[in-house]
């Protein structure tokens, strides 16, 4: 008999969800997909050139770059100052960017890979630390105009060091801040990386909020 998988709850973050006027779904109605073509395919991602028409009859066309999505790892250790604890963060250079970025641990997710196992080999990979438990805290599309890829942010705790095991071309510093460091960092403009904005900004939140 197969195990069973470990179910990850939810954070009151999202069980928690406030009230709101928005209505659930939109009056208008969705495109029609007409045709779609593989235009490139590389290691990472593909881009799809799709031909959409719209509910009024406009017919277009998209590129859409297709990606099986990624994890990122808040990692928080409260061992030496629950009140202010530190988070794992990770320096490294970014090509497209053109610049080091400030970021927490993050991948992408292989081909059948459960989400929560990426997210653990991922941040072994990167950091060498691992984790006791783990909260799924939000999933978002990172840039949905042209982009497929969605992003699942966990938060891990009871951390434990290790031996990080990078790929060979990642390069990664990484350090640990106290959560307020991290933010006055964001306050200074001092981090730009999208995913790590979010995390920080979205785990801060549910703090001052009660909701961890």
């Amino acid at each position: 008999m197969a195990a069973k998988r470990k179910q990850i709850k939810p954070s009151a973050l999202q069980t928690q969800a406030p009230k709101t006027t928005i209505k659930p779904t939109s009056k208008f109605a969705k495109p029609k997909l007409i045709a779609s073509k593989l235009s490139y395919k590389g290691k990472v991602f593909s881009v799809f050139t799709d031909k959409l028409e719209e509910p009024g009859g406009f017919v277009n066309t998209r590129d859409v770059i297709r990606h099986n999505g990624s994890v990122v790892i808040l990692a928080v250790d409260e061992s030496k100052n629950p009140a202010d604890p530190d988070i794992i963060l990770i320096r490294q250079y970014r090509h497209a960017a053109g610049q080091f970025l400030i970021e927490l641990p993050a991948g992408r997710v292989d081909a059948n890979e459960a989400t929560l196992a990426a997210a653990k080999r991922e941040m072994i990979e990167e950091t060498g630390y691992r984790a006791k438990r783990w909260t799924l805290l939000t999933k978002y599309f990172a840039s949905p105009g042209f982009l497929g890829e969605w992003m699942q942010i966990y938060l891990a705790r009871d951390l434990r060091e290790g031996t990080a095991t990078p790929e060979p071309d990642e390069n990664i510093e990484v350090f640990r801040l106290p959560l307020s460091e991290a933010l006055a960092l964001i306050a200074a403009n001092k981090i730009h990386d999208g995913k790590t904005l979010i995390g920080l900004m979205l785990y801060d939140s549910a703090r001052r909020s009660g909701h961890l």
